[in-house]
């Protein structure tokens, strides 16, 4: 069944790039979900998460840059049975894109968004994006980046997002939970997925996330808006992964 998610084109990822990790936490969501191929539509951005489009044996749009989630949006308003999932990197959900993620979280459009945050624009060769932490040097800001890196979960919540999660590549069975309860959310719903590149990023790479991550408790109030919203603060010496909140 996995299989059937899948086409036989050749990846352009990098070797070991852990968007094959995604890729496979949400083939394995799909196949427990018992979804039908022709029955999901998938909507990628450009970027290393865009050029995914030709995995996926799925119905797949590869849209502009940042214009993922309306497309989306359209395609879910004009066939409501579809099950609508984007597929974006930080730059584009979170940069050009980021104004579409608040109003689909405003009105609660029933689509979920993906993204592949390993805080760069990697495609381009590693430039830095909304997500990068300050001081952080690429090619775009060689003297470091001069502002704090952007909370996107705590935009979301901000914005009334129904289902807000943050998952880590390489946790990929307790990723394809949260992808599937995503899916199963009948809402806007946004998974930010810890993504470390292992081709630009030197610093922020598996080894150092795997020390600092951790999951929620089960027995966290997902319901607990206020709570969602402090604890999504929590990043440093500790990162919490899972469902902070699911409401309407």
């Amino acid at each position: 069944m996995k299989n059937s998610f899948i086409t036989s084109n050749k990846s352009i990822w990098c070797p070991g790039c852990s968007n094959f990790n995604i890729q496979a936490a949400l083939v394995s969501a799909f196949s427990e979900l018992k979804l039908e191929p022709h029955r999901i539509g998938m909507f990628f951005d450009i970027g290393c998460t865009g050029n995914g489009c030709v995995s996926y044996n799925t119905y797949g749009f590869h849209g502009l840059h940042g214009r993922v989630v309306p497309l989306a949006t359209g395609a879910k308003l004009a066939n409501d049975k579809l099950t609508a999932i984007c597929m974006a990197g930080d730059g584009g959900a979170y940069g050009e894109g980021l104004n579409h993620l608040v109003e689909a979280a405003r009105n609660n459009f029933d689509i979920t968004l993906i993204v592949s945050n390993n805080r760069l624009y990697s495609l381009t060769t590693g430039q830095a994006s909304p997500t990068s932490e300050k001081g952080t040097e690429t090619k775009s800001t060689p003297y470091g980046v001069n502002k704090i890196g952007m909370n996107p979960l705590s935009i979301a919540l901000s914005a009334d997002a129904g289902f807000v999660a943050r998952g880590y590549a390489y946790e990929i069975k307790h990723l394809s939970e949260i992808f599937k309860q995503a899916i199963k959310h009948k809402g806007f719903s946004l998974i930010d997925v810890i993504q470390p590149c292992i081709t630009l990023d030197k610093k922020n790479t598996k080894e150092w996330y795997s020390k600092k991550i951790y999951k929620l408790d089960k027995n966290w109030p997902s319901k607990d808006k206020n709570k969602a919203l402090i604890k999504v603060q929590e990043w440093g010496d500790k990162i919490p992964i899972g469902i902070f909140f699911e409401g309407k």
